[in-house]
């Protein structure tokens, strides 16, 4: 990437912060914390508990959409294989183990279970589990459990970041793992500025919204500057 180019996007970014024009992402933050907030691998009742840990008093938007319903289908699913699925957070919450493999494998078990969902439910219109969305839903999963580590990926915003700041090498396909990559190195260019750190976290409520360290600010950014 040009250094250059990365240090007008964030000052371009700055000065958005500090319009009263702006339109902030701050529904981000709040199903950041209401994860943070709600989410217990083991809690006995699990359908229930990621019913609560994905809720937003502002939108619905990141898991419902025009045929988009992962966590619905999720739902669903658990009330088939509860422990399977809880299984199959544990793996992609295993910081011990490669993103790439445990996202994929996350998305394998989700088409192991709509088969199984549409053999007992045969007069369902359901054929989507909704995971496949080239890791939109993973990604979110993951940067509401690991703030620091990960951030919401939308490949076609990621695409045209990496062309406003000068790379040279355009992903034609799906690169989760140099997308948190450059978010990682896109929050150290932020955190540099501490009044943009202010200026970010005037803007929470520490009763709604997440306020520690939280990639999503590098996601905001590249959203705001394109």
């Amino acid at each position: 990437m040009n250094l250059k180019k990365l240090n007008e996007a964030v000052l371009t970014f700055k000065e958005y912060l500090k319009s009263k024009r702006r339109f902030d992402h701050l529904f981000l933050y709040e199903s950041q914390k209401n994860w943070k907030d709600q989410w217990n691998i083991e809690n006995l009742d699990l359908k229930t508990t990621f019913d609560e840990s994905l809720k937003n008093s502002e939108t619905r938007r990141l898991w419902v959409r025009d045929n988009y319903e992962p966590k619905a289908m999720m739902m669903k699913f658990m009330s088939l294989q509860k422990e399977m699925i809880r299984d199959m957070f544990r793996d992609l919450f295993d910081e011990s183990k490669d993103v790439i493999g445990r996202a994929d494998r996350f998305i394998f078990h989700c088409e192991v279970l709509l088969e199984e969902y549409k053999n007992l439910n045969r007069s369902s219109i359901d054929n989507r589990h909704f995971h496949d969305d080239e890791y939109q839903i993973i990604s979110l999963y993951l940067s509401f459990q690991f703030p620091e580590v990960y951030s919401y990926y939308q490949f076609r915003e990621f695409k045209r970041f990496l062309i406003h700041i000068g790379s040279l090498d355009i992903p034609e396909v799906n690169d989760l793992e140099r997308y948190f990559k450059v978010m990682r190195t896109v929050y150290k260019f932020l955190e540099r500025d501490e009044e943009i750190l202010e200026l970010h976290r005037k803007r929470l409520n520490p009763n709604k919204h997440y306020t520690g360290k939280s990639l999503l600010l590098s996601h905001e950014m590249c959203r705001v500057v394109v």
